[in-house]
């Protein structure tokens, strides 16, 4: 009898369609893996990419040129693509179960969703505020809010940003610009109030001391009402005649403000599914990874991005990690699939970091070292940005 020498097949699942899943993929298209049948499930079409997303809400960038279509990607990557949320995952078995009843088979995983701002501990904050996350939800409440705007410039409105960090600065400055420019036509700037409120005394706490005076400088030079150390413990709507939505914000101390929109950019969280699968995780619930990327608890499981944390070298849940980590990803998963020794992965210490202040212009910040900001820097961001996007322009 003629024996069947036809090597097993093996599957390779990636869930999530972040930024090091991205760069991944890109590269499986250009050095593909004989043997390895390749599988995408993404909750969305479309991922935006977290270095653009500011410009876009600023007006600068438009929906696509700041977004990576997941389709054409995984057409070049010969992958299969399941437009799907995925709930639960049997380790036993090594099955991915999705929303829609889809169940996937994996000999290998990795993981990169991203993070979710942590609302539960608020009261009202799940029901009346908007996550910074997932982003198409937040978009589609920005443009809403720009086509109020534009037809009723005359109506004051207050936005509350909750979270100091470097995302809820960043939005507050585009949010601010962009507002400015549709309610200048009109003459009709005073008509709006931005405030944000920050748990801590400081905004912006995992940068040096110099970056962060001159963040509080630049909102309060903008006239942006800053909340320092105010913790809000309570959201809930207010009734008014008038036909628009106001709700009031309630802190700690005492302080209350009334807002029309409350954006929320708190410190990141994990979805439930991950811990309740069995896999190891930090106490925020994100995956801890070993070096090579690989789960400290099962070694068929990869991580990447914001959902992983590195266990031998913790960094901030930030764009440029999730992007240097793309590469050495892609490597260790052909690796295992090829039966060889994985490679160990360090993340540098010291980046160049540029943050949009929103109105053309950006600060650079490495280490202890800040620039003001400045067109020259905007221009540099901008083709930094843009050269990363190219890569996922397929004809």
């Amino acid at each position: 009898m003629q024996q069947n020498l036809q090597p097993k097949v093996k599957d390779l699942v990636l869930i999530g369609g972040g930024h090091s899943h991205a760069i991944a993929l890109r590269m499986f298209g250009i050095k593909p893996l004989a043997g390895v049948r390749l599988t995408l499930i993404t909750a969305t079409k479309k991922t935006a990419y977290s270095g653009m997303l500011p410009g876009h809400i600023a007006g600068f960038y438009s929906h696509d040129e700041c977004h990576i279509d997941l389709r054409p990607l995984a057409n070049f990557a010969q992958a299969q693509l399941y437009i799907d949320r995925v709930v639960a995952l049997d380790l036993k078995n090594n099955k991915i179960l999705c929303a829609n009843g889809l169940v996937v088979d994996f000999d290998v995983l990795s993981i990169d969703i991203g993070s979710t701002p942590a609302t539960v501990s608020v009261s009202g904050a799940a029901e009346y505020a908007i996550a910074a996350k997932p982003v198409s939800q937040l978009l589609e409440h920005w443009d809403e809010l720009i086509e109020a705007v534009g037809k009723n410039p005359q109506e004051l409105i207050r936005i509350a940003i909750v979270g100091g960090g470097a995302g809820g600065v960043e939005l507050a400055l585009s949010m601010q610009s962009h507002l400015h420019r549709i309610l200048h036509q009109t003459q009709q700037i005073q008509n709006l109030e931005i405030h944000l409120f920050q748990r801590g005394q400081e905004l912006m706490p995992n940068y040096h001391q110099s970056v962060r005076h001159q963040i509080q400088h630049i909102l309060t030079e903008r006239g942006i009402k800053l909340h320092l150390g105010e913790s809000v413990c309570n959201i809930a709507p207010k009734k008014y005649r008038e036909t628009k939505e106001i709700f009031e914000i309630k802190c700690e101390s005492g302080l209350t403000v009334e807002c029309n929109k409350i954006f929320w950019v708190t410190q990141a969280s994990a979805p439930e599914w991950l811990k309740i699968a069995g896999l190891g995780t930090d106490e925020q619930g994100f995956i801890l990874v070993e070096d090579t990327l690989q789960s400290q608890t099962h070694p068929q499981i990869f991580a990447a991005g914001d959902i992983a944390t590195m266990v031998n070298h913790p960094r901030p849940k930030a764009g440029v990690f999730a992007v240097r980590q793309g590469k050495p990803l892609f490597e260790n998963l052909q690796r295992i699939l090829l039966g060889k020794p994985l490679k160990p992965y360090r993340p540098q210490k010291q980046y160049l970091s540029l943050i949009g202040t929103g109105d053309g212009r950006a600060i650079a910040i490495r280490g202890v070292i800040t620039l003001p900001p400045h067109k020259l820097l905007w221009r540099y961001k901008d083709w930094i940005d843009r050269s990363f996007m190219e890569r996922f322009r397929f004809e």
